[in-house]
């Protein structure tokens, strides 16, 4: 296990620990959650654009346009 160290403002440190404790965390514990959440977005978009680069452009398209109707 790593540690690190960052710099943010007091004000912002403060609402963050208020936040941690109101959620029945430490302040660690709800840093390793953002953490979390970063990189499972991180891994979609790489996981998409993966995909996307293998994909039919004109089939992707027309899901698009069916997931819109699909929405009115």
């Amino acid at each position: 296990m790593k540690t690190i160290e960052i710099t943010i403002a007091d004000s912002k440190h403060k609402r963050l620990k208020q936040y941690a404790k109101e959620q029945g965390m430490s302040l660690n514990k709800l840093f390793d959650e953002f953490a979390t959440v970063a990189l499972a977005q991180f891994d979609a978009k790489t996981r998409f654009t993966m995909m996307a680069a293998k994909g039919d452009t004109k089939r992707g398209m027309e899901l698009l346009d069916k997931l819109d109707e699909n929405l009115k």
